[in-house]
């Protein structure tokens, strides 16, 4: 290896310092878990529910991975509200699944519970930021 491209490979991960974050983590734990539940939907549904949960669930993690690379504290704040408003989103698809019994009980909850604890991290690394540069 030469020590350009070992140059690039540690820059190249200190871009990505996305994956080192938990909350980053849990959101593609929580992602594989909106697909295999949205994957039982009825197949009309394909461009319509399923697909707006899987979109809203999928800009939960871009919107956390765009945000630690956008350069400011502040900017990744930005970022982290976008992240926010698209779980709200699922938090908002998933009881319509379940309204329309494409999800029982359980699943809804337990989709529920997951998209309030990325809520709740999103909402300490926001406070954290916060804190660091009083903004």
């Amino acid at each position: 290896m030469s020590i350009q491209s070992s140059a690039f490979s540690y820059q190249s991960m200190n871009r990505q310092k996305f994956r080192k974050l938990k909350v980053w983590q849990k959101t593609m734990n929580f992602i594989e878990d909106m697909y295999k539940r949205t994957n039982k939907f009825p197949k009309e549904e394909m461009f319509g529910l399923t697909t707006q949960l899987r979109k809203a669930s999928i800009s939960i993690a871009l919107n956390i991975a765009e945000g630690s690379g956008a350069g400011s504290d502040v900017k990744f704040n930005r970022f982290l509200n976008i992240a926010l408003r698209s779980s709200y989103e699922v938090v908002c698809g998933i009881e319509i699944a379940r309204i329309l019994r494409y999800l029982n009980e359980f699943e809804s909850q337990k989709l529920l519970e997951g998209c309030e604890e990325l809520s709740a991290m999103m909402g300490g690394l926001k406070r954290n930021l916060k804190l660091n540069n009083r903004f």
